[in-house]
C-alpha cells in the first residue's frame, strides 16, 4: 500500500461502525456489572440509532447474554454485529486499530498497548488488533505493528494533517525520548505535518496520564471544544485555566486562533473517598450525532447546549456514563470508530 497516500480521518468524518467490547465478570467491571450493562445497552440503543455497532463478546456465552440484553431493550439487531476476540478489559479506544484511509484501502495501525505505561495486566489487549485482523472482518485493509507505546484515547486530529496531544502523556509513555523525537514519530506513523502539545490539563481519577480525549477535541479544523473549570476552590481550577490559556494561544494552520468551546464542569463526584473523572469532553462523534456523556449533574444540560454550538449539524445525544467512570474511563474510551468502507 502507498503510504504516501494515507491519512488519519477526523472522527467526524462518515463511519462504517463503532467499535465496542462487552462487559464481563472477568473484566474489571465485574463487582458493578449491572449497572455498566446498562450504559453499554444505552451506548448502544444511541449508536444504532445512526449507525451499525460491532461488539467484541468474549465467547459464544457472552455473546449470547449481550445479545438477549440488547434484544430486550429493543435495539434494530440488524445493525448489531458481534465478533469473538479475547481482551482483558473494554476500553477500545485505547487497545483498539487506529485507521488509516488511502487510495488503495485502508491500514490498521497496531501499536503497543501496555496498560497505561504498565499500570495493569494487558496481554490481551495488547494482542487485540491482530486477532480483529485475522477474523477478517475487514475490508481491503492492511496491518501495520508498530513497537510504540500510543493509545488512541493520546491524540485527536483535525482530519487535515494537525494532531492535538498532551505532553505529560507521551513522555510518561517514553521518557527517553524529547519532543522533536516524539513529534516526528508521531507525525511519519500519523500521516501528520503539524503537532500540537499542550503541557497543562489533568482529572484526578484519571489514570491515563492525561489522556486528550478526557480534555481538549476538534470539532472541526478551525474549532476546539474543551473542558473548562469555573471553580476557584476546585483543585483543578489552576490547571485547566492554564490549559484553556494554551488553547487560546494555538494557532490553525492559516494563522487564526481556534473557536474555543468551553464545557461546564460538573460537580465532584467521590466514591468510596475517590473522585471520580467526569469530563463532558469524552464525547464521540458519530454519522448526524455526538453522543455526550451525562452524570446526572446539573452541568449535563449546559454541556449538551455546549455541543450543539460546536456540532450544529449534528443531534446531541446524551448517554448514561457515571457507572464508567467509576473505572476512570467514561464514552469515548470504551468506543473506536470505524472509517467508511472498512468493514468487509
Amino acid at each position: 500500500m502507498d503510504q504516501s497516500a494515507l491519512r488519519l480521518p477526523a472522527e467526524w468524518e462518515p463511519q462504517s461502525a463503532v467499535l465496542i467490547a462487552w462487559p464481563h465478570a472477568d473484566t474489571d467491571w465485574a463487582e458493578r456489572l449491572g449497572e455498566v450493562e446498562d450504559s453499554y445497552i444505552a451506548l448502544v440503543a444511541a449508536i444504532t440509532r445512526f449507525q451499525p455497532a460491532v461488539i467484541c463478546v468474549a465467547d459464544d456465552d457472552v455473546q449470547a447474554y449481550a445479545r438477549a440484553r440488547l434484544s430486550s431493550a429493543r435495539i434494530d439487531m440488524d445493525r448489531v454485529r458481534f465478533v469473538d476476540v479475547a481482551y482483558d478489559d473494554t476500553w477500545l479506544r485505547d487497545s483498539g486499530p487506529i485507521t488509516l484511509r488511502g487510495r488503495e484501502g485502508f491500514c490498521l495501525l497496531d501499536f503497543r498497548f501496555t496498560g497505561w505505561g504498565g499500570k495493569f495486566d494487558a496481554a490481551q489487549d495488547d494482542r487485540l488488533v491482530e486477532a480483529l485482523h485475522a477474523t477478517e472482518m475487514f475490508a481491503d485493509s492492511g496491518r501495520q505493528t508498530i513497537d510504540f507505546a500510543l493509545e488512541g484515547g493520546a491524540i485527536d486530529t483535525d482530519g487535515e494533517g494537525t494532531l492535538l496531544t498532551t505532553w505529560q502523556c507521551l513522555h510518561q509513555r517514553h521518557p527517553d525520548l524529547d519532543r522533536a523525537e516524539l513529534t516526528t514519530r508521531l507525525q511519519q506513523w500519523l500521516q501528520q505535518d503539524r503537532v500540537l502539545w499542550l503541557e497543562r490539563g489533568y482529572l484526578e481519577g484519571d489514570d491515563t496520564d492525561a489522556h486528550i480525549d478526557t480534555l481538549a477535541r476538534f470539532a472541526a479544523e478551525d474549532a476546539i471544544v474543551y473542558q473548562g473549570c469555573d471553580d476557584p476552590d476546585d483543585s483543578h481550577y489552576r490547571e485547566l485555566q492554564a490549559m484553556a490559556a494554551e488553547l487560546a494561544a494555538l494557532r490553525t494552520r492559516d494563522g487564526r486562533p481556534y473557536r474555543l468551546f468551553e464545557l461546564p464542569w460538573a460537580k465532584p463526584i467521590i466514591d468510596a473517598g475517590r473522585r471520580l473523572a467526569a469530563s463532558y469532553a469524552n464525547f464521540l462523534i458519530i454519522n448526524g450525532a455526538v453522543l455526550m456523556p451525562a452524570y446526572g449533574d446539573p452541568a449535563d444540560a449546559p454541556a449538551a447546549a455546549v455541543l450543539e454550538k460546536a456540532f450544529p449539524q449534528h443531534e446531541i445525544v446524551p448517554v448514561p456514563c457515571r457507572a464508567l467512570i467509576w473505572q476512570n474511563g467514561s464514552l469515548h474510551c470504551i468506543t473506536m470508530q470505524l472509517p467508511q468502507g472498512v468493514l468487509a
